[in-house]
C-alpha cells in the first residue's frame, strides 16, 4: 500500500497537467489573438505619442485640450498626466485593455466551464478516473496561465514602446487584473445558467453594468465613488505612473477568490447539463419561428441580437450626448494635425468625434458577424444541424439562410448605431443631420460583410479553427490600421488592411467604390463558403 500511494499521486498530477495542456490547446487561437492585440496596442500608443508630440509645448497643449474632455473620458477613463508618455499610455491603453481583459476572462471561463459541458465532452472526461473538481481546477489553471501570457504580451509592448520596466509591469498588471475577476464572473454564471448562451448573457450583463459604473464615475460630477463598485474602476484606482496604489490589488484578488469559491461550491451540488436557475423545459412548447431554418436561427439568436442592440443603442446614445464637449475645446491647429497621425482622425468637432467612435463600433459590428458564424458552428458541434438536415432541407439553403440573417442583423446594428447617435446629439442640443449619421452607420456594413464572408469561408474549409481565424484576422487588420501609419511603411502595405479603405464617416465622405469592393469581396467569400460547405462532412468536435 505504501508503494501504491506515490504512484496514485503521480498519476493524479499527470492527469491535472494533461487537462491543463488540453485547455490551453483548445484556447490557443483565442489567446494568441488577444495576446497580439495587447502587445500591439500597448506598443503603438507610447511609440506614437512620443513621435507625434516630441516637444514639451505640444504635449502640454494636448493635455490642456483633452485632459478634461468628457467624451474622451467616456472612452478611455480618467487621465492623470497627459503631458508625459507614461501618463498618456496609462490613460489611453489602461482603460481599453482593461475592457478587453474583462471580455477575455469572461469568454475563457464560459468556454471552459460551460461550452465543454453543453457539447458533452465533460461527461466523457468524467467517465474516467478524473473528478469534477480536477476538471474545474484544470480549467481555472489554464485560464490563469493564459491571463499571465496576456500580461506578458502587454508588458513586452510597453517595454518596446519605451516605457520604464517597473512602471510597464505595473501598468500591465493593472489592465490584466480585471481578467481573473471576470473569469470568476463567467465561472459563477456557468453554474447558474442552464446553457452556454445563458451563462454568456448573464456574465455579459455584469460586464455591461460594471462598464456603466466606470463611465458614470468618469463623466458625472460627484459619482467618482462608483469606481469602487466596478472592477474596471479598480484598474483606474491602481493609478499607474500617477501615485500607484498597489493595495487596491486586494480588491480583484479577493473578488476572484470569492467568485471562484462560490462557483466551485455550486458546481459540486448540481448535475451535468443543468443550471441552478430553472430552465423552461417544463413549459408549454412554443412553435413560433420554427417553420424554416432562418426562423429557427432567429429564434435561437434573438436574445443575443437584442442584447447587442441594447448595448450598441445605449453606448451610441451616450456618445451622441457627450459629442458636444468636443466642439468647445480650444485645440491648436498643429495638435489637430498630429492627432490624425495616430489614426483617430480629427476629433475637435462633434462630427469628428463621432467619426472616431464609429471606428470602434465598426470593429464590434465586424465581430458580431464573426459571432454569427460561430453560432452556426456550435449548432454543428452540438448535433442540432444533423437534425435540421434530416428534414427536407439542403445544406445550401441552411447556410445561405444563416448568412442572409447575419447580414440583416449587421445592417440593423449599424443603422441603429447611427440613429441612436443622432438622438443623443439632439438631446444634447447638437444639430447633426439624421441622414449623415445613418450614412455613418451604413458605412460599417460593407466591411462587416467582408469579415462575415471571411468567417464563413473559414467555417466551410477549416471548421475547428474558424473562430480563431476570423477573430484573429479582424484583430490583425485593425491593429495594423493603428500601427501602420506610425511606422511609415510603403503605401501598399498600409492599404493591406480593409480598414484603410473605409472613410471616417461622418467626418469624411462615404467612399462608395471602396464600399462596393468590400461588400463584393464578402459576397464572393460567402459564395465560395457555401460551395465548400456542401463538399465536406459534418464535424461534431
Amino acid at each position: 500500500m505504501a508503494d501504491r500511494a506515490p504512484s496514485r499521486s503521480r498519476l493524479s498530477q499527470d492527469v491535472r497537467v494533461a487537462l491543463i495542456r488540453q485547455c490551453l490547446r483548445d484556447a490557443r487561437i483565442r489567446t494568441m489573438a488577444f495576446g497580439y492585440l495587447f502587445a500591439v496596442y500597448s506598443f503603438v500608443q507610447p511609440y506614437g505619442y512620443r513621435h507625434t508630440y516630441p516637444n514639451v509645448g505640444d504635449r502640454l497643449a494636448f493635455a490642456r485640450s483633452f485632459g478634461g474632455n468628457t467624451g474622451l473620458r467616456l472612452l478611455y477613463g480618467q487621465p492623470h498626466d497627459l503631458s508625459s508618455v507614461s501618463g498618456y499610455s496609462a490613460w489611453r491603453v489602461g482603460g481599453v485593455l482593461a475592457i478587453a481583459a474583462a471580455g477575455f476572462g469572461l469568454l475563457a471561463a464560459v468556454r471552459a466551464l460551460r461550452a465543454e459541458e453543453d457539447c458533452g465532452r465533460t461527461e466523457i472526461v468524467l467517465a474516467g478516473v478524473v473528478s469534477r473538481r480536477a476538471v474545474n481546477l484544470a480549467a481555472i489553471g489554464a485560464i490563469g496561465l493564459a491571463i499571465a501570457l496576456l500580461w506578458l504580451a502587454e508588458f513586452a509592448g510597453f517595454v518596446l514602446g519605451g516605457l520604464p520596466t517597473t512602471g510597464a509591469a505595473y501598468l500591465a498588471l493593472a489592465s490584466a487584473s480585471v481578467a481573473p475577476v471576470f473569469a470568476g464572473v463567467g465561472a459563477l454564471a456557468s453554474q447558474l445558467a442552464p446553457s452556454r448562451a445563458g451563462a454568456l448573457g448573464l456574465a455579459s450583463l455584469v460586464l455591461a453594468l460594471t462598464l456603466l459604473a466606470r463611465v458614470l464615475a468618469d463623466t458625472v460630477a460627484g459619482a467618482g465613488w462608483l469606481r469602487c463598485l466596478s472592477p474596471l474602476g479598480w484598474a483606474e484606482l491602481l493609478r499607474p505612473f500617477a501615485g500607484p496604489r498597489p493595495l487596491v490589488l486586494l480588491l480583484p484578488v479577493l473578488s476572484t477568490v470569492l467568485l471562484l469559491a462560490v462557483a466551485a461550491r455550486l458546481a459540486a451540488g448540481r448535475d451535468i447539463g443543468t443550471g441552478m436557475l430553472a430552465s423552461r423545459d417544463r413549459a408549454e412548447p412554443r412553435l413560433r419561428l420554427l417553420g424554416s431554418p432562418i426562423g429557427l436561427a432567429l429564434r435561437a439568436q434573438r436574445s443575443t441580437l437584442l442584447s447587442w442592440l441594447g448595448a450598441v443603442a445605449g453606448f451610441m446614445f451616450i456618445l451622441g450626448v457627450v459629442s458636444h464637449a468636443i466642439s468647445a475645446a480650444d485645440v491648436p491647429r498643429n495638435v489637430q494635425d498630429e492627432i490624425a497621425k495616430l489614426g483617430a482622425g480629427s476629433i475637435v468637432t462633434p462630427l469628428g468625434y463621432l467619426g472616431l467612435v464609429f471606428v470602434f463600433v465598426m470593429v464590434a459590428v465586424c465581430g458580431f458577424g464573426c459571432l454569427q458564424v460561430g453560432s452556426a458552428r456550435r449548432e454543428e458541434v452540438g448535433q442540432q444541424l444533423e437534425q435540421v438536415l434530416a428534414q427536407p432541407i439542403g445544406r445550401t439553403r441552411w447556410l445561405v439562410g444563416r448568412l442572409v440573417l447575419a447580414a440583416l442583423d449587421i445592417a440593423l446594428l449599424a443603422l441603429a448605431a447611427g440613429l441612436l447617435a443622432w438622438l443623443g446629439a439632439r438631446a444634447a442640443g447638437v444639430r447633426l443631420g439624421l441622414l449623415k449619421l445613418l450614412e455613418a452607420g451604413a458605412n460599417m456594413i460593407p466591411i462587416a460583410l467582408l469579415f462575415l464572408g471571411v468567417a464563413a469561408l473559414a467555417y466551410a474549409i477549416v471548421p475547428r479553427a474558424s473562430s480563431g481565424i476570423s477573430y484573429g484576422l479582424l484583430a490583425v487588420a485593425f491593429c495594423w490600421q493603428l500601427v501602420g501609419s506610425l511606422l511609415g511603411p510603403p503605401r501598399w502595405l498600409l492599404e493591406l488592411t480593409p480598414f484603410a479603405h473605409v472613410g471616417l464617416v461622418p467626418a469624411q465622405p462615404f467612399q462608395a467604390t471602396a464600399a462596393l469592393s468590400l461588400a463584393g469581396a464578402g459576397l464572393a467569400a460567402c459564395t465560395i463558403a457555401v460551395a465548400a460547405f456542401r463538399r465536406r462532412d459534418l464535424l461534431t468536435g
